[in-house]
Order: structure tokens, then C-alpha cells, then sequence
């Protein structure tokens, strides 16, 4: 049952953070709004995953434990960095919180939150990847070899328009903090917006994946070698 609310929380976290990317298309009030339940989901997925800070500084650390504390550290960091800036910015939401102090350093911190949060939560689900390759093994009754070489090639064709979208969209600028405002498009289609947007999270998941498919080959390395010298 717990594994199970944990992905109705990761898929909706996932599906408000695309929507929260699109604030041209929506607003401030839906935008404030959406942005206050991720803020619940957030909270709920942490409680749920409490395990993992109780652990986290025990055990040993093998390159791809090192590589996932990372990512996680950061998206929590961004996420952070997200929640505190949309509260002091909130005009509906939090506004009777009447927070008029910093405004210019929230907005500021909004943006990097919103272009690191977004890479980084990517990075995060590709973390987890194996375990939907794994639901979706157990539904197909003849899963081969040759259905597995379709979806790596697609994912791997979709990850590399991902990283145009990353140049295209000028993603760095703003990760970089170059620029203090977010140019938005207000007449873009909806539809382009957010295949985009998906191409590009799709490009975070495939890095992190094999990443952490070379981070586990590394660790069986290092363990080997290990073993040979005692």
C-alpha cells in the first residue's frame, strides 16, 4: 500500500512540476495554487522516504550510493530554494503572510530554483527508473530482447531532442542566473511548450539512468579489487 501511494505522490509531483514550468499559459493564481500542493506532496514524499535520511550516514559509500545522495541532496536543495521564494513572492496563496522584505532575492531565487528544480527532479526519477522497467517486464508476458532495443533507442532519440530543447530554451542562462527575468512566450502552442518540456525530463531520466548503471559497474570494480587484496 505504501509503494503505492509513493507513485501516485511521484506522479503527481511530476505532472505539477510540468504544469508550473508553463506559468505563461496558466497564471499566477493557478500557478500559486499548483505550487502550494506540490508543496504538500513534497512534504509527503519526504515523510514517506524517511528512511533514507536515518541512513544516511551509515553504511558505506559506494560510487552510486555517492551519486544518489548527490542528486537527492541537490533536488531537496532546489526544491527548498523553490518553496521558500514562491511563499515570499505569493500574492494569493500565502499573501496574508504579508511578506514585503527580499523580494528582489526571491525572484532571483525562484529562477534558479525552477531550472535546477526541474533538471534536478529529473536526474532524481531516473534514479528510480529500473523499478519502471521492472512493472513494465512483469506486464508484458514476452518482453525480448528486441521490444528492449526499441525503447532504448526511442528513449535514447527523445533524450537527444531533449538536449536541444536544454540549448534552445537557454536553460543555462537562467540556471546561471545571466539573465534576472524569464522570457516567457505567451502565444507558444501549449502542445509544444510541453512536449518540450517532457523531451527534456526524459533527457535528465536517460543520463541518470545509465549513469547509475556506470556507477554500479564502478562499484563492482572497486569491490573486486578490493577482494583481491585481502
Amino acid at each position: 500500500m505504501k509503494g503505492k501511494i509513493k507513485k501516485v505522490i511521484d506522479i503527481l509531483m511530476t505532472v505539477s512540476l510540468l504544469f508550473l514550468m508553463g506559468y505563461q499559459f496558466w497564471g499566477e493564481k493557478a500557478h500559486e495554487w499548483i505550487g502550494a500542493g506540490m508543496f504538500l506532496l513534497f512534504i509527503a514524499h519526504q515523510i514517506l522516504n524517511w528512511n533514507w535520511y536515518k541512513n544516511l550516514f551509515r553504511g558505506k559509500y559506494t560510487p552510486m550510493r555517492v551519486f544518489q545522495a548527490m542528486v537527492n541532496v541537490l533536488t531537496l536543495f532546489s526544491m527548498l530554494v523553490q518553496m521558500y521564494s514562491g511563499i515570499v513572492l505569493s500574492r494569493y496563496v500565502f499573501d496574508f503572510l504579508s511578506i514585503e522584505n527580499n523580494l528582489t532575492l526571491a525572484r532571483q531565487l525562484h529562477i534558479l530554483g525552477a531550472y535546477w528544480g526541474f533538471l534536478m527532479m529529473g536526474l532524481h526519477l531516473g534514479l528510480h527508473w529500473n523499478m519502471v522497467i521492472g512493472t513494465v517486464k512483469r506486464k508484458q508476458n514476452h518482453f525480448h530482447r528486441g521490444f528492449s532495443l526499441i525503447c532504448f533507442f526511442t528513449g535514447l532519440a527523445v533524450a537527444l531532442y531533449g538536449l536541444s530543447v536544454f540549448i534552445r530554451r537557454d536553460f543555462l542562462t537562467y540556471m546561471l542566473l545571466k539573465s534576472k527575468f524569464v522570457f516567457l512566450d505567451y502565444k507558444e502552442p501549449k502542445l509544444i511548450f510541453y512536449l518540450d518540456y517532457f523531451a527534456l525530463m526524459v533527457t535528465c531520466i536517460f543520463i541518470s539512468h545509465y549513469a547509475g548503471k556506470l556507477f554500479r559497474y564502478l562499484g563492482k570494480i572497486v569491490k573486486r579489487k578490493g577482494r583481491d587484496l585481502v
